[in-house]
């Protein structure tokens, strides 16, 4: 299943008091730079992609999905999440987020079934607590199971 990418490597809980959002979208894709999906420019143009268009990545309620357009950088699908235990505002104060999920695109289609999947566990409002309660990343694979 296309969130099978979501597992014990790629999820992570932190802290985050003392995080940018910009430290938080290097952290969030840090599992993906190890385990070979994407390299460091992918994540800066995701950085860079936000300080040019503001906090679209900003997708409801305490919820981020950061992505940039493929590039050679990105070598294959993937996904990540990091959920701060505290907010990390997003660009500023109206756009607090817990929940930093990273995107990495080969093209611009085979992503599509990881968005599907993605959007069908966060329409659910359930689901959404249940992320934002969560302390442990077993917790969270939960709801994606």
């Amino acid at each position: 299943m296309a969130l099978d990418l979501l597992n014990k490597q790629t999820v992570q809980v932190v802290d985050g008091s003392n995080l940018s959002w910009q430290d938080a979208i290097r952290k969030a894709s840090q599992p993906l730079i190890d385990n070979g999906t994407v390299g460091n420019d992918y994540v800066d143009s995701m950085i860079d992609v936000v300080e040019e268009k503001g906090p679209y990545i900003n997708i409801g309620p305490n919820i981020a999905l950061a992505h940039a357009r493929p590039s050679s950088s990105c070598k294959k699908i993937g996904l990540a999440l990091m959920k701060t235990n505290h907010v990390v505002n997003l660009t500023d104060d109206k756009h607090p987020v817990t929940l930093w999920f990273v995107l990495a695109a080969t093209d611009s289609n085979s992503h599509l079934g990881v968005i599907q999947k993605l959007s069908e566990v966060l329409m659910n409002g359930e689901n959404v607590q249940r992320l934002l309660r969560a302390t442990t990343v077993d917790e969270i694979l939960r709801v994606f199971k």
